[in-house]
């Protein structure tokens, strides 16, 4: 399933919720291709998801199919200038990592890194207003993120988002490339978008 061309990626919403939990959806038939939840969320990291802190604060999450099989894995430890998120494979293996590059008043940017600290690919924000992001090969997009309108209710009483992730067919099915693109969904999420 991590092959598909789209998802649609919806953050769950939930009652002074301090862990992050998504479906990704196919969407051409409704169904959920993977859960993604936080399993083991410390104490401290709970209360300090109830402030305005909730942006720095460490995230593990897991990928896995509605069975139950990890796909990947995303963690960060606590920010303060600049996110550095870690990437897994469904073994806990790592596949890479991506850098968030300070000093980016405008447009929030991303490096992609294989696990050998080669740049796979750069995610930059297309507008000010940070709602599409590219993933580039040098300067052609191989990905694009776009949040999506969730509704009035939801926009203005939860932080919940919802976004249309479209990966370029040209991107080869079963690569690390993939897994590392339906990875950063969660990062722009969580570490921009909170």
């Amino acid at each position: 399933m991590i092959d598909l061309d789209r998802y649609v990626v919806k953050e769950k919403v939930g009652l002074l919720k301090a862990s992050n939990r998504y479906e990704m959806l196919d969407p051409e038939t409704g169904e959920v291709v993977f859960a993604c939840s936080e399993p083991r969320l410390g104490m401290f990291t709970k209360m300090f998801r109830m402030t305005d802190y909730k942006r720095y604060t460490p995230f593990d999450v897991e990928v896995a199919t509605p069975a139950g099989e990890k796909v990947v894995r995303v963690k960060r430890g606590v920010a303060v200038l600049a996110s550095t998120v870690q990437i897994f494979d469904e073994r806990d293996e790592p596949i890479g990592h991506f850098k968030q590059k300070m000093f980016t008043i405008v447009r929030e940017k991303f490096r992609l890194f294989d696990n050998d600290g080669e740049p796979v690919c750069e995610l930059r924000a297309k507008s000010w207003t940070g709602w599409e992001f590219q993933f580039l090969v040098g300067d052609t997009a191989v990905a694009i993120v776009t949040k999506k309108w969730a509704g009035l209710g939801k926009e203005l009483f939860t932080t919940a988002d919802n976004y249309l992730l479209t990966i370029d067919p040209s991107v080869p099915t079963g690569s690390v490339l993939r897994k590392l693109i339906v990875a950063a969904v969660m990062t722009i999420d969580m570490v921009i978008n909170e």
